[in-house]
């Protein structure tokens, strides 16, 4: 008889091949066996829930170094794994960016022990860089490149096309972008309205979007570079881009899966203001329909937080971004049960996707050999997202008080148990992802 590190037993375990009641064995911090029977050091009951590949965020900003009273790695990763995140990719926008071997070296260092969760760190584009990229983005623990092509938190911006086709012909892996187009919104600055956040998607319009979002897709295919489209905020985008698959992959964030203008900006004010930014509720219609076309290739939470002070600033002198992490399954977990989006499609949104886009290796999927990170929830849990629950240092969310139904309840990161009923393990333990194709 088999005998494992720990058995997940009389769970609805999401294998590869569909939802099926089994155990599984897992060892070695991979999985080792599914329904084969057998005894283990430690076993887990879980009975009446859900048992899911562990979920992946591909877009978080943790802010440190530099920013660290927004965020830091630790309050980041832990807001994360009491969300139910197993892995993610973190963002360079930081002070110092991070755009060099140098400093990823550094962020990497930084995470040793501290971050809860298993991660990776981008590295940013700029036009002193671009002849390095094909290097640095070869780095053990590099998510890959991001471009900014629209100003955003921090001075990261690479908006010219001569400039932009220097990025993308040094280097093979996927580049991430957020496609904003600069120029347009420089030109638009006049239609910002003091003390109104509602004028936000007005500045930063469909055009800017979709403009920043035709250039980039031809140059990527002039290059031949595959790209990925992030935070995607009109359905115009997504029928464009459904033309570009074989070069382009893209993603969409819960907030704009969940929030309509409409509603948002006179209850929420600054608070729902983030780039690219909170549109109709006409524009959240179409990005689902687009989401159930099966268009979007991930969920990324763009968990982007400031200070309350800062973000109570009058608008436009307030910054954008809000915390997200730590919502983003609980969100989506909502949106299954109200019947908006399958099960099996949010697990496509959140481990296969990200696997595929990105070329994880040995994450995505509940399958022997592979890393044992699974996300354990409660489907039927009915509960009210509180103040006391965040994590994040920002301490503040868009959706605090929003009663849904569907609960992360615990987190198993390579066959470690790292939170159960809101309680995490003694210590962090978070290692770097691998990739398909990086140095490791």
């Amino acid at each position: 008889m088999a005998t494992y590190d720990l058995i997940l037993k009389n769970g609805t375990v999401w294998t590869p091949g569909g939802p099926v009641e089994t155990d599984v064995g897992i060892t070695d911090g991979r999985f080792a066996g599914l329904g084969t029977g057998g005894s283990a050091g430690e076993t887990i009951d879980c009975t009446g829930l859900t048992i899911l590949p562990g979920v992946i965020d591909s877009q978080v900003h943790f802010r440190e170094p530099g920013l660290e009273e927004k965020e830091d790695l630790e309050s980041g990763s832990r807001a994360a794994v009491l969300g139910g995140v197993t892995a993610l990719f973190e963002m360079p926008n930081t002070k110092p960016n991070t755009d060099s071997a140098e400093a990823i070296a550094d962020k990497l260092a930084r995470a040793r022990d501290r971050m809860w969760c298993d991660h990776a760190f981008y590295v940013g584009a700029t036009a002193a860089n671009a002849e390095h990229l094909g290097e640095l983005e070869r780095l053990p623990g590099t998510a890959g490149v991001k471009i900014f092509m629209g100003a955003s938190t921090g001075d990261l911006l690479v908006s010219d096309d001569k400039e932009l086709a220097r990025v993308l012909a040094h280097g093979r892996r996927r580049v991430a972008i957020h496609a904003e187009d600069e120029p347009r919104m420089q030109a638009r600055m006049g239609e910002r309205i003091e003390g109104d956040p509602a004028s936000h998607p007005v500045w930063r319009d469909d055009e800017s979007a979709i403009l920043a979002t035709r250039r980039i897709l031809a140059l990527a295919r002039a290059s031949r570079r595959p790209i990925h489209v992030l935070h995607i905020t009109t359905p115009a985008e997504l029928e464009l881009l459904s033309q570009h698959k074989d070069i382009a992959t893209c993603e969409v964030t819960p907030q704009h899966l969940t929030l309509a203008g409409e509603e948002a900006y006179p209850r929420l004010g600054t608070f729902a203001q983030m780039n690219p930014p909170i549109r109709s509720g006409a524009h959240r219609d179409g990005l689902w329909f687009w989401l159930n076309q099966g268009v979007p290739d991930v969920l990324g939470s763009d968990h982007a937080p400031h200070t309350l002070a800062e973000k109570a600033k009058p608008y436009p002198a307030s910054p954008s971004g809000m915390p997200g992490v730590q919502t983003l399954l609980p969100l989506m977990l909502n949106h299954v049960a109200e019947g908006r989006l399958s099960l099996q499609r949010l697990i496509e949104l959140t481990s296969a996707g990200p696997q595929r886009v990105f070329g994880l290796t040995g994450k995505g999927r509940i399958a022997a050999g592979y890393d044992a990170d699974v996300t354990i929830v409660d489907l039927k849990a009915k509960w009210t997202i509180e103040e006391s629950w965040l994590a994040s240092r920002c301490g503040w969310s868009p959706f605090t008080g929003m009663s849904i139904t569907g609960k992360p309840v615990a987190t198993i990161i390579r066959g470690r148990q790292v939170m159960r009923e809101g309680q995490l393990a003694d210590r962090a333990e978070g290692r770097p992802i691998r990739f398909d194709s990086a140095d490791w």
